[in-house]
């Protein structure tokens, strides 16, 4: 059997299936470590029984191997009685070692700094400029849905996937199913942790895509992150923490949101290494937020040094809250794995299906220490009882038959060619801009900092001003001062995912002329 296959050029590295990297394998012996792999992710639990396996060709294209490494491997634990096949169901898990599931406490310690990270400007410090009458409402609280209700011709804003994607009919065909199976007791008030069956869902898939091992339990549904932190504030509060800290650059929304329950915000600065841990302790907050797979808005991944040392400050007493945004969306390099899978016990985990299917479901999911999972209920429970209970039931239904990662595989491709569209534009309309995080993600980061050493490139520029021009001219984007809290370069925050593929390169376009337009006016 072959144990070398095709390298598909450009394609994203690594399998985010339990995180396979087949680096490791040795050479000419890429099925058994892979039957291995497998065997030990049955043993631990990561594959429960009735776990569905991705498809050969899928896995093996993730994988850069022939589709035969892969066959072979399951040939191998299909014959072992651990899996088999189900028809249109797939492969799946049928059996496992008895005994119980390992529950010591991992490694603190992380593996070693594999992930690379997007490079980010150097801070400088800038006048910031005034804004013009349409981003006035920057100093409001809520300054970024006045702008999302605000006309324009092309949307570049981030933060949303491709909703023209939506997987209708596998939903239909979920909620139909769904209904046919009801009991009457679904139609009451549900579980104010969440139904069992998203739970029990939510756990395989994170331990299929983030190497998070969990207990149902363990899960706490929610109605999407921006509730995860709300919960948390309120339990921090009653533990006497009343400052938090949290990435600058950062995203102003999650920002906004632990200042509305009454948390005094400490920035800590973010450079291509991701959160500076040093300047974490030195700013003497118990507890931090932080987007350490892909850092919003820069892309930066917390590396391996850093996540070591964030973990110690977390074993010292201190409070990790990690944001997995839009973890999923990648292109150019391996899966980073959750900080949740390293260690359980200093860190709250929180995801959502927003950027995955849609904000519209309103549904995530939240992990937190044992010592606060009671609490954490109480919270949500007196919140709102709960959140739909029949919303939760078609989600956990989309994840077990292994649609939701269909859906996963086929907007990572639309994303990626909207993506390379935006580079090639930017390369063309932008030039001397700097772009940050495209590795991964719905969103990208541009710059106008002095590339090329010419201190009077872009003289005071405002990057809320160039916004303001942008929309004038039709293109909605976020100027990237919204989402600091001290002076840094000016910028833009720039979504590719959502809007047509078209409108892309006219988009970047406009924002050219804007700034060819508002450079000029600098330097009369």
């Amino acid at each position: 059997m072959a144990e070398d296959g095709p390298s598909s050029p450009g394609s994203a590295i690594g399998s985010d299936f339990l995180h396979l990297d087949i680096g490791e394998a040795p050479p000419g012996g890429r099925t058994a470590w892979l039957a291995d792999r497998l065997r030990a992710a049955i043993a631990d639990g990561r594959l429960p029984v009735g776990a569905r396996l991705p498809a050969s060709r899928v896995l093996a294209a993730e994988l850069r191997v022939t589709r035969g490494v892969v066959t072979e491997a399951y040939r191998r634990l299909a014959e072992s009685g651990q899996i088999a096949g189900r028809g249109r169901l797939g492969t799946v898990v049928v059996a496992a070692p008895a005994g119980p599931r390992d529950r010591a406490p991992r490694e603190t310690a992380p593996p070693s700094a594999t992930a690379t990270a997007a490079a980010i400007a150097p801070a400088t410090q800038r006048e910031p400029g005034s804004a013009s009458a349409i981003f006035e409402t920057a100093g409001r609280e809520d300054v970024v849905d006045s702008l999302r209700t605000l006309p324009c011709r092309i949307d570049l804003s981030p933060g949303v996937p491709d909703l023209a994607a939506f997987p209708r009919a596998a939903w239909l065909r979920a909620e139909r199913a769904v209904l046919a199976e009801a009991t009457p007791a679904d139609f009451g008030y549900g579980d104010p942790q969440g139904a069992p069956a998203l739970r029990r869902a939510v756990v395989g898939w994170l331990a299929r895509n983030r190497g998070i091992r969990a207990d149902p339990d363990e899960v706490i549904v929610v109605a999407g992150v921006a509730q995860a932190l709300s919960l948390l504030g309120r339990l921090l509060r009653e533990e006497g923490v009343d400052r938090i800290a949290v990435e600058d650059p950062g995203s102003l929304g999650g920002r906004e949101q632990l200042a509305y329950g009454g948390h005094t915000i400490v920035p800590v600065p973010v450079d291509e290494g991701g959160l500076d841990v040093d300047a974490l302790r030195a700013g003497g907050a118990r507890a931090v937020v932080l987007t350490p797979a892909h850092q919003f808005p820069t892309g930066a991944v917390l590396d391996g040094r850093r996540r070591g040392s964030l973990l110690t400050w977390a074993a010292e007493g201190g409070l990790v809250i990690e944001d997995d945004y839009d973890a999923e969306h990648r292109y150019d390099r391996p899966p980073v794995p959750a900080l949740r899978s390293l260690m359980p016990e200093g860190v709250c985990y929180t995801g959502s299906v927003s950027k995955l299917l849609a904000p519209a479901l309103r549904i995530g999911w939240l992990l937190v220490p044992p010592d606060r999972h009671d609490a954490a209920v109480s919270a949500k429970r007196y919140a709102d009882l709960g959140n739909g209970t029949l919303t939760q039931l078609v989600l956990a239904r989309l994840m077990d038959s292994g649609e939701l990662e269909r859906h996963l595989r086929h907007v990572r491709l639309r994303h990626r060619k909207r993506r390379d569209m935006m580079l090639r534009a930017i390369e063309t309309r932008l030039p001397g801009a700097r772009v940050h995080g495209a590795a991964a993600g719905l969103h990208l980061t541009v710059t106008f900092d002095d590339r090329d050493g010419r201190d009077d490139q872009y003289g005071d520029l405002s990057d809320v001003r160039l916004a303001t021009d942008a929309l004038a001219l039709g293109v909605k984007t976020h100027p990237l001062s919204w989402h600091r809290i001290t002076p840094g370069p000016p910028g833009l925050v720039l979504g590719y995912a959502a809007g047509p593929a078209h409108e892309i390169d006219e988009g970047i376009a406009l924002i050219g002329a804007a700034l060819r337009g508002r450079r000029s006016a600098t330097l009369l």
